[in-house]
């Protein structure tokens, strides 16, 4: 039975039998007293490390036998075998027979070293014993070899020959083992005093702090690295699509509102009350607050009649009449999107969107395809598709695909479209100013740049951080 050496049995043990000379082999030491070698050293080190030993390190390198080494040690050597099956009255064996009676391995092995040593000879289809006895020099080597099993210079007595011989048919195998030897150190003791690590306020009032060790500081080690505030690859993928808008000409809007109310995300862009959008089962809906109050009662009224009465909706904030009439505009904004999803490889329950929108004179459908393509050229996705789509606050309306080089198919990368006069003319806008607009997913241009094949590894609780951490500088 192996067991765990504490320090003071091993202190005691070290005072009787190491002397002044101390232990040769921390593993022979390990094995006369049945400890465990690797606790042992575990021990060692902290012994040292404060002082009561001083360590050398140290390797041997001996024989060990292989299972069939120690097959070959209890049951004799192919080779013996096969001479033992051997007719001994001269008429011999065939080798049919030897085969049923020795296998085909036992005797295709044995045969090499006797007909090496002389030991049988062949006549006709028959085996003859050469020599009345034949001694198991393999047998005897691996005895010698198990003698001095786990010793130092144990193949001592074995040429190089042999053991390339019992290498070579995988009867022993070479084995290193490191150890240490074991000296006094210069605060040897029987005992330990552990210092103290810290200086504490009760050590202060009391004045115990004058007599006590301490463990010396180095002042000049570095500390672990931090292992935080790397940039998330959507984080970088974020700041190039910024940057990129920001450069086409856009104004990026202010978006810190991942709560909105059902007005604003739905009757202000002139969606149908029977929507499936609406349904619990597709959106996520708060107990607290259960009224918005930010609604302008006017605008409420005119949203309410267009809604009732077929009237004229609006998209919302952002697009008011302007003092002094009207200019054209470029907007963007980049948030969170919350959406009551089944997830799979590419959809998540919470995704960001990019949107973005543009309001002028004379806007044509050419004018948004022109736009998009603009923007994805410059991430670098040029294998694009467009799609007629219905949506109710756009007319028309089309999707945007992206092929994904790993998932081997085209994937719906956005949402566009032109917004229906129903929604402009209520906020005063001139009737001949159009509005593009479109929806753009961050998640799944990312999965395209860094080759991803499951959103799921990219984004939410079962994302590895080493891809966060490995993850290289984007740039489009």
């Amino acid at each position: 039975m192996v067991t765990v050496m504490d320090e003071s049995t091993f202190l005691q043990l070290f005072q009787q039998e190491g002397g002044e000379d101390g232990i040769p082999d921390s593993f022979l030491f390990a094995a006369a007293h049945a400890a465990d070698h690797q606790a042992l050293i575990g021990l060692l080190n902290s012994l040292a490390a404060d002082g009561l030993l001083e360590l050398t390190s140290r390797a041997s390198t001996f024989l060990e036998l292989t299972e069939e080494g120690k097959k070959v040690l209890a049951d004799g050597s192919p080779e013996a075998k096969v001479f033992a099956a051997i007719s001994p009255t001269g008429e011999g064996t065939t080798q049919e027979a030897l085969l049923k009676a020795l296998g085909k391995d036992c005797v295709k092995i044995g045969m090499g070293p006797l007909m090496k040593a002389k030991a049988v000879r062949k006549e006709g289809d028959k085996l003859v014993r050469a020599m009345p006895e034949f001694q198991d020099g393999t047998q005897a080597v691996l005895r010698q070899v198990t003698g001095q099993e786990g010793k130092e210079g144990q193949a001592e007595g074995l040429s190089e020959e042999v053991v390339k011989t019992l290498r070579k048919r995988q009867l022993v195998t070479q084995v290193t083992r490191k150890s240490f030897s074991v000296r006094r150190g210069p605060h040897f003791a029987l005992q330990r005093t552990r210092k103290a690590a810290e200086l504490t306020k009760e050590m202060l009032d009391s004045g115990e702090w004058r007599t006590t060790a301490f463990k010396s500081y180095n002042f000049q080690t570095l500390g672990a690295p931090v292992q935080g505030g790397y940039f998330h690859p959507l984080l970088k993928v974020r700041a190039q699509f910024r940057q990129i808008l920001l450069a086409m000409g856009f104004t990026e809007m202010p978006t810190n509102k991942w709560v909105e109310s059902s007005f604003w995300n739905f009757d202000a862009l002139f969606q149908p009350q029977s929507h499936p959008a609406r349904d619990a089962h597709d959106t996520f809906f708060v107990q607290e607050p259960r009224e918005c109050l930010s609604v302008p009662p006017d605008y409420y009224e005119r949203v309410k009649r267009t809604h009732q009465e077929g009237g004229y909706g609006s998209i919302g904030y952002g697009l008011a009449t302007q003092p002094g009439g009207f200019s054209p505009r470029k907007y963007f904004s980049i948030d969170r999107v919350f959406r009551n999803e089944s997830m799979d490889a590419t959809h998540l329950c919470e995704f960001h969107q990019v949107e973005g929108l543009v309001a002028d004179r004379n806007l044509t459908l050419g004018d948004l395809i022109g736009t998009i393509k603009t923007f994805f050229e410059r991430i670098g996705i040029t294998d694009l598709k467009f799609k007629p789509a219905y949506n109710p606050y756009t007319e028309p309306s089309m999707e945007i695909f992206g092929y994904h080089p790993d998932l081997k198919k085209w994937t719906e990368i956005g949402n566009s479209g032109m917004f229906r006069p129903e929604m402009l003319r209520p906020m005063g806008l001139p009737e001949d100013v159009r509005v593009i607009a479109w929806g753009l997913s961050l998640e799944r241009p990312t999965m395209i740049k860094y080759r991803i094949s499951n959103i799921r590894e990219l984004f939410g609780h079962k994302a590895a951080l080493d891809r966060t951490r490995a993850a290289p500088i984007c740039q489009f």
